[in-house]
């Protein structure tokens, strides 16, 4: 099958390309980028006035199945992620059972086989159940197809087990990423700590909390002479941590997500669960260091933390609900508002955000546009502007943290190895 998309202005970083040109894709690849292509195509998109990028790359994504499919499945996240300009997707382990062993990892693959309707990689565990105990068998995982190894939700608190963990991913040439939390200074806290949660009678979580064990994580991969990856860094301390850390060679990249950088701790004003997040939203100072850092290149990616939970795991009382907020339908759209529409980044620079750097960092053949690469494109309506509403979710879950808020952007249609896996009605 071949399709021919005419008209669009294309954005590809990876080969400095932002103009008006077609794409031709013959099969599940992209075989001509140039100025107007003359073919009989099976199917022809014009896209004029629209943008066309490569699928984004989310490297950071709860799909719950196995073992919670009430929340979601990887049928229901893959669909939500094509709505939302998805084309790969990293499964976090945190699954029931956990990622941490050939078992899980060929359950997890065989259901993806069967039900994906993007691309889905996984992240398999650092330590056996997620418990920070023992190690699992890193380059076994690596072998059978785990594309990194994090105990994502968890923190390895013991250092000398963290630090062996990096030597073999090092030695199994397998990414490792890190939440970086120190749950004895985060403790039993729900929202950031400061006037806010005094205000609100909650108990606060600590920028130190995530900003000391971010520091700790760099000083052990470099001791192991490894790269690691810090997960959803949402404080001005972590971000400086991360520059510092480059400055000095040190192999470190490091993501946020939408809500860090367009949300602030006076959303949680209202006591609404849907804003509580694990890190919690922060200050106007720590989003304006956010913004900063993905400005100026410390922060290589954006990802979503999609994290999807029933109703009534949300609309309880405050400190019973759940973390976590689902992202994968609002990603590029908050970006293209916050980022955007405010000129902070270009259409470029989003795209190497979302795209270019996360299949760089994962070192998979993605993230361009190029002839012979794999046809995994997103075509955006700019002029387009929508109203998030619960109604309006693929996803199973409708715990999102923009409710009510109006975006920018609307995804036309997503193309994963060359077939349509979404269109707007």
């Amino acid at each position: 099958m071949s399709i021919l998309i005419k008209g669009g202005r294309v954005i590809d970083p990876a080969n400095k390309i932002d103009a008006a040109l077609d794409i031709l894709i013959e099969g599940n690849k992209i075989s001509k980028v140039a100025k107007n292509i003359k073919v009989q195509a099976d199917s022809i998109i014009d896209v004029t006035n629209k943008i066309v990028a490569p699928g984004i790359i989310d490297m950071h994504v709860h799909l719950r199945e196995p073992g919670r499919e009430d929340k979601e499945t990887v049928s229901s996240a893959t669909a939500a992620a094509a709505k939302g300009g998805v084309t790969t997707v990293l499964a976090m382990p945190n699954t029931n059972p956990a990622m941490d062993c050939a078992e899980s990892v060929e359950l997890l693959k065989g259901i993806i086989n069967k039900s994906a309707k993007v691309n889905v990689l996984v992240c398999a565990a650092i330590t056996k159940g997620r418990l920070g105990k023992e190690l699992t068998d890193i380059r076994g995982l690596k072998k059978i197809g785990a594309c990194a190894i994090s105990d994502d939700g968890s923190s390895v608190d013991n250092e000398e087990l963290m630090l062996e963990a990096l030597k073999q991913a090092k030695q199994a040439g397998i990414l490792t990423i890190c939440h970086s939390e120190d749950k004895k200074l985060s403790g039993n806290g729900v929202v950031n700590l400061g006037f806010n949660s005094t205000r609100l009678g909650l108990r606060g979580i600590s920028n130190e909390s995530e900003y000391k064990r971010v520091a700790r994580d760099i000083e052990l991969a470099q001791k192991a002479g490894a790269a690691v990856h810090i997960a959803h860094i949402s404080c001005r301390e972590s971000v400086e941590a991360v520059a510092c850390a480059k400055k000095k060679g040190i192999k470190v990249t490091c993501e946020t997500a939408p809500h860090y950088f367009f949300l602030t701790e006076d959303e949680l004003l209202g006591y609404d669960t849907n804003m509580k997040i694990n890190p919690p939203l922060r200050s106007r100072d720590d989003i304006a260091a956010i913004k900063q850092g993905l400005r100026d290149g410390t922060i290589d990616a954006i990802a979503s933390d999609h994290a999807p939970h029933t109703e009534n795991e949300k609309e309880i009382e405050f400190e019973r609900a759940e973390f976590g907020v689902i992202g994968l339908e609002t990603e590029l759209a908050a970006g293209i508002t916050e980022l955007i529409e405010t000129r902070l980044l270009g259409w470029p620079e989003l795209v190497e955000k979302i795209s270019l750097n996360p299949a760089k960092i994962l070192g998979i053949s993605k993230g361009s546009l190029g002839e012979g690469c794999d046809a995994d494109i997103v075509v955006v309506d700019l002029l387009a502007e929508w109203v998030v509403r619960k109604e309006g979710f693929v996803s199973k879950s409708r715990n999102s943290a923009f409710l009510g808020k109006t975006l920018k952007g609307v995804v036309d249609y997503t193309i994963c190895s060359g077939k349509i896996a979404y269109k707007k009605e």
